[in-house]
């Protein structure tokens, strides 16, 4: 259970432009440590079990979810909602846009490219989740980012050298 609470403690405390006061991450992390009060419950297993697989699959399904822990994808999305008190589906968005905004930070990917690697079928619907989340869409976050880091206006990444 440390391993999944300290995943969430950095990723909550990432200041990526997102409210995380209202982090589904945070919820669930306070949820896993009610559930550190019962050791080693099934429960707790399969709540570690489910963040493990979150934290470490890009792009994750909720049906991806359900397969590894032997329920219905619906029957998942209820007893997660239960035992933490976060809705499933919030939190796959949350950890996908926060890839996402690590991804606009990082590299020349285009936005296009980016949404297919965090698991959008469509670009648009990216844009619209990433815009909700951020208040800002992907390339003017990618934007801004840059021209806080350089100190420029309308800065891009540096280039990478051939090599």
């Amino acid at each position: 259970m440390e391993i999944a609470v300290s995943a969430l403690n950095s990723r909550s405390h990432e200041g990526n432009g997102a409210n995380s006061a209202s982090s589904n991450l945070a919820a669930a992390k306070a949820a896993l440590l009610r559930l550190g009060a019962f050791a080693a419950s099934v429960h707790e297993e399969r709540v570690r079990k489910v963040l493990q697989i979150i934290e470490s699959t890009t792009p994750c399904s909720i049906h991806d979810l359900a397969v590894a822990c032997k329920l219905s994808p619906s029957r998942l999305e209820h007893w997660f909602k239960q035992q933490t008190g976060v809705c499933l589906g919030h939190l796959l968005t949350e950890q996908r846009l926060r890839r996402a905004a690590d991804l606009l930070e990082h590299s020349y990917t285009s936005v296009k490219e980016i949404a297919c690697v965090v698991g959008y079928q469509h670009a648009s619907s990216f844009v619209r989740a990433f815009e909700h989340f951020y208040g800002k869409s992907p390339g003017c976050y990618r934007r801004q980012y840059w021209s806080q880091k350089t100190g420029t206006k309308y800065s891009q990444p540096p280039k990478l050298r051939a090599g």
